[in-house]
Parts: structure tokens; sequence; C-alpha cells
């Protein structure tokens, strides 16, 4: 692994059960750098981030993180219940609870960070609202914020933009900018080409392959885009 690097990811397969989904990845993703990982429905995508999240065990190859703590995983919002009894702070709390355990007190510091979570998402001002009650780019807002509370040096974001109206598109892209100053390796999936070509650095997936890897202008190109989408009406946000 080069000091550059913050996720080296060497001939990785994986699946579920007898199920294949990725096969034989290999890259490299940029520590203090945003990854967008780019494909249709069924590329593997979500799977990835499993790997890199530790929740998908691969059936070969290895993956090297340069920051040996837990990663942070934000899902998407529909994958949290809505009969959850839980309000927006107690939500991003959550993330201080992965690091301090379920018995212990949150410290002043720990508060902080909820707080300034809170506030980097523009949600302090829900914080006392159920999470239920919340529109869907509020909610998603939220569970970006608890990422960011856990503060930890490997960020994954299953689309966390898909579906939201341009004010908390901008907040979460403003967000991921900021852990990427912080020096944290961040990796999203996303449908949406304007936030992949502000990463850093792309994946591009196609039934369970790397078809391309790098600069996202250099990877999203009309060509190979129009290639994995078989038609480039079908790519959102083209």
């Amino acid at each position: 692994m080069h000091g550059t690097d913050g996720v080296v990811i060497s001939d990785v397969t994986a699946g579920y059960g007898s199920r294949t989904v990725l096969y034989g990845i290999t890259a490299r993703l940029p520590r203090s750098g945003v990854t967008a990982v780019v494909g249709p429905n069924g590329s593997g995508k979500s799977t990835l981030l499993g790997v890199l999240a530790g929740v998908v065990r691969p059936s070969r190859g290895t993956i090297d993180h340069a920051n040996p703590g837990r990663p942070a995983f934000v899902v998407q919002r529909d994958a949290v219940s809505d009969s959850l009894p839980m309000t927006v702070r107690d939500t991003v709390a959550m993330g201080r609870w992965v690091l301090r355990g379920p018995w212990r007190r949150l410290t002043a510091l720990d508060h902080s960070v909820i707080d300034a979570c809170l506030a980097a998402l523009d949600v302090s001002d829900l914080a006392g609202r159920q999470l239920s009650t919340l529109s869907g780019g509020q909610r998603q807002r939220v569970l970006v914020a608890q990422g960011l509370a856990q503060e930890s040096g490997l960020l994954l974001l299953d689309e966390p933009t898909t579906g939201l109206d341009m004010s908390a598109r901008e907040h979460i892209s403003g967000a991921l900018d900021r852990e990427r100053a912080r020096g944290v390796t961040v990796v999203h999936t996303t449908h949406d080409l304007e936030l992949a070509l502000r990463a850093d650095h792309c994946l591009l997936l196609e039934d369970g392959r790397l078809l391309a890897e790098g600069p996202p202008g250099s990877v999203l190109t009309s060509q190979a885009l129009g290639q994995v989408f078989h038609g480039l009406s079908s790519v959102p946000n083209l």
C-alpha cells in the first residue's frame, strides 16, 4: 500500500451464498479523496460497499485499509424502519455509541461532535423531531450526519443523493468535500453523474466486473457510459 492509498482492493470476488456478484475486482482508492462507484443496477456497487464495510466477506481476494478503525457505513434512507421511535439527535448520537459502546455515557466531546454534524448537514433545527416524520431528503441528511459522527477514516455511502432535491444534494456534496479535506477516504455509489464528476476517483462497474478506473472525466466518457447503460438516455442526470 502506498502512502496515497486509502484502500487497496486486490482480486476480490464476492457474493451471497452460491451467487457471485463481484468478479476479481482490483483497485486503489485514494486517501483524502472521494471515490465514486458508478454502474447500472445489478452491477455490484452495493456489494462492493458491503465488502469495504466488512459486512460481506469476499470468497477470494483481500481488502487493505490504511485506517485500521471501523468504517462508517451510511445506508440509503429507505433501509431505516419508520417504526423506530428515535429523534434526529438520537439517530446522529448512534454514531458516537459505535465508538463508546452502548453502556458508556456520552461525553461533552461526543455532544459537541453531534452538534457539529447536525449543523454540517443543516438539520440542527430538526434535532427533536422523530426520524419517521422527516422527508426523504431530511432523513438522508440525518443518516449522513450519523456517519460523520463516527469520525472514521473511511466513510462509505450507498447512493446518498438518489431522489433528493437540489438543496439536499448540495448539503451532502459539501459534507463529502469537507471529509475529503479532513483526510478521510470517502467512497460512494451513485447514479448521479454530476456528483460522480465531482469525485477525485471513479470506478465503473458492469456485471460485477471493473470496466474502468481513474479520474471521473477519463472514466465516464460517453462511449463508456453508452456501453454500460446500453443507451445514454437511461443514465440519470446525463
